[in-house]
Formats: structure tokens, sequence, C-alpha cells
């Protein structure tokens, strides 16, 4: 597999010239994470008090979440069912357009630890067990485990999951792993600074601090790079960039 332990750049689209937007940069200062959906709205995580808001494309707030323990978001893909994940409180919330509680599954009474959660869709979830060195498929809904397999791996580093097409993605700090059902891995990358992972159709993409990388037929490469950012993120239209308080976009040219 040492084969495909390299990064090569891969282009699959341009980028046109930055523009700045006007957002307010006491909003953007201190935030932690960036996510942008497909609509403009801009979402800003802030660790220091736990706080996640809601701002459109003119930066009118429109949602805020105050949480008492830190919580992962993992995406905004779909803004009508926003997924956050708390492994302090064992819990996974949903979240409406407004950043209003929809839904609370909570994992203590059915399993062990949980260390990391992927909503698939409304209705099956993916879970690691850490006590059980496990990786389950779980409908929510119906209260029903549907599949359950051996994980036996480190559990300790991961920062981020996704299971796709019979594969298992798992990012920790110092790479992204692609596993089979069985536990295998099939093949690795060393990354740095890797944030969160997204699948947009059939293809996988790393947020990292100031890069995308885009994962396909086993070869990482660079779609984006804003060297000295602060946080970077996109959507189906554009990249946005977080530097120095403000807020810059990209636009795709496909």
């Amino acid at each position: 597999m040492k084969l495909f332990h390299f990064i090569f750049l891969f282009v699959f689209c341009t980028v046109s010239a930055q523009k700045n937007l006007a957002f307010d940069s006491i909003k953007l200062k201190d935030a932690k994470d960036l996510l942008v959906d497909d609509y403009g709205n801009i979402y800003l995580y802030k660790n220091k008090d736990f706080s996640f808001t809601k701002y459109d494309s003119l930066g009118q707030q429109k949602g805020k979440l105050m949480l008492t323990l830190p919580f992962k978001i993992q995406s905004v893909q779909n803004p009508l069912s926003i997924a956050s994940f708390s492994e302090n409180a064992q819990e996974l919330k949903f979240y409406d357009q407004n950043l209003n509680e929809i839904q609370t599954v909570n994992f203590r009474q059915k399993f062990g630890f949980i260390k990391m959660v992927y909503a698939e869709d409304l209705q099956q979830i993916w879970l690691l067990d850490e006590s059980t060195k496990r990786l389950i498929q779980y409908n929510f809904r119906e209260d029903k485990i549907i599949n359950s397999y051996p994980f036996d791996i480190d559990f300790e580093n991961v920062t981020d999951l996704l299971v796709f097409n019979s594969q298992v993605y798992l990012l920790t700090k110092t790479q992204l792993a692609v596993y089979n059902f069985n536990g295998n891995k099939m093949f690795e990358f060393p990354l740095t600074e890797g944030k969160r992972l997204r699948r947009e159709n059939g293809n996988i993409l790393v947020i990292g601090k100031n890069t995308i990388h885009f994962l396909q037929d086993r070869m990482l490469g660079i779609i984006f790079n804003a060297e000295n950012s602060q946080i970077v993120d996109k959507n189906s239209a554009a990249y946005f960039v977080i530097n120095a308080n403000k807020l810059y976009l990209y636009p795709l040219n496909k």
C-alpha cells in the first residue's frame, strides 16, 4: 500500500479572484470553525463558549446555540436537519434551519462509550463504540441495531468518521485511513491538521485548517489551499476563507 502513501495535485476545478465579504470582523473573531451551506448561510463555531451561530450571506444572525459541553457539527449540507454530536454528553442532537432542537438520541442506555458518530441520513447512523471495539449501524428511528462489526483499532486519536460505499473513512490527528467492514486497513495517507470529512455525491473531501483535499481512486490531492488562513470551507459554488478576521469568497469555475 505504500504506492498510495503520497499526495499529488489533483485539479478538477479552478478558482477565480477572491471577494472580500462585508462580514463583521467581531463576529469572526475567536471562531474555531466555519461551515457554509449551499444557500450561502454562514455558520461559526466558537469553542471558548461552545456557541454555534448561523448568519445569512449579509451577516444577519438567523439562529444561535449555546451549549454547556463541547460538541461537533457534522455538516450543514442539509440545513433542515443539522447533526451535532457531544462525546462528553454521549448524545446526538438534530437542529432545524433556525437551530431549534428537533431530536435527541442518547447513547448511554444502549451502548458503551461512543467515540464518534456519522449520521448517514435521517434514519441511520454509524457509531464507533470504543468500549466494545465495534462499528455499529443503528436505526435511531426504530431503536434498532442493523449491523455490528468488530473494529479493533486505536480509537483515541479519531477526529472524524464517514461511511460510504462499504468503506469506513477515519480521520485522525496524523492521517486519513480507509478500512473495510472487517476492520482491515485498505490504504492510508499521512495528513495533519485535518478537521472533518465530507461526502459530495461520490467524492470524499477532507476539510483542513487551510487546505481542502479530494480523495479519488486511492489518490489524495489538494484542490484548494489558502496559506496562513485561520479556517477554510466550501459549498457547491465557492470556497470560503477566514483570514485576519475577514471572510473571503473564491467562486468555483467548473
